[in-house]
């Protein structure tokens, strides 16, 4: 289970419990799924954590690509990650924010970027103190600035009063952002410190995409339309669980 999901058994028996309050049992009229509920959220979670065709997918589930296809488009919203809302201790937190690129083949969603391919920008919300997602944004093309992707994600709501973290990229964006050099001005021996304890801190929110992607499908995603949205938010939901239980 932890292998090729990256849950252990009650984390999945927690994803498992959320799908199906969102309804992953659907009306249970017509014809009815091969597969329980449970077979079907695994395939969904192998399917992101593996990155495994779907022609791979169906002979070890027992079932046809076409199954797992339909699997995979109906479960997948279903594993989104709840936004987090405002708060109560909101003067307390720190949040850090960060975008990163995730190859895509659909070039509807994606676009020719800095990495050479391409790919889309995700922006995510991230808690500086427990290290999980608190929100992720709708990708963008990934030639798309940063704080042009943050100023139209409207995650900006979800931080209302909570300190939030950003690196130079963000300017102007309402968040606490390193000093920056200027021409014939060098940084002053307080700047430099600050820098660093800004670049400690933010380094935490590297290191939780990182670990976002040890689920292949954010290393090249096949998925096309509102795929790349479902999966980085059931893979941010997934992330959650694996580091809160």
């Amino acid at each position: 289970m932890e292998t090729f999901t990256g849950l252990r058994l009650t984390q999945f028996s927690g994803l498992l419990k959320v799908v199906r309050e969102r309804g992953g049992d659907g009306t249970l009229r017509g014809r009815p799924w091969s597969l329980p509920l449970a077979e079907r959220v695994l395939i969904v979670a192998v399917y992101y954590r593996t990155n495994l065709t779907m022609r791979q997918l169906g002979p070890l589930f027992g079932v046809s690509s076409s199954t797992v296809c339909r699997v995979i488009q109906r479960l997948g919203p279903l594993l989104a990650v709840e936004p987090v809302s405002r708060p109560a201790d909101a003067a307390q937190r720190l949040w850090i924010v960060d975008g990163t690129l995730v190859p895509v083949r659909d070039r509807t969603v994606g676009s020719s970027s800095r990495n050479y391919r391409f790919s889309a920008n995700v922006q995510v919300i991230v808690d500086a103190d427990t290290r999980l997602v608190i929100a992720a944004a709708r990708p963008v093309p990934g030639s798309t600035a940063d704080a042009h992707a943050w100023r139209a994600s409207g995650l900006s709501q979800h931080c209302q009063g909570v300190t939030v973290l950003g690196d130079g990229a963000y300017l102007d964006c309402g968040m606490v952002t390193p000093h920056r050099k200027r021409p014939h001005r060098p940084l002053l021996p307080g700047e430099e410190d600050d820098n660093a304890a800004h670049r400690k801190v933010r380094a935490r929110v590297e290191r939780v995409i990182g670990r976002m992607k040890n689920y292949k499908i954010l290393r090249d995603c096949r998925q096309r339309g509102d795929g790349l949205h479902h999966a980085v938010q059931a893979v941010a939901h997934m992330h959650n669980l694996a580091l809160a239980s």
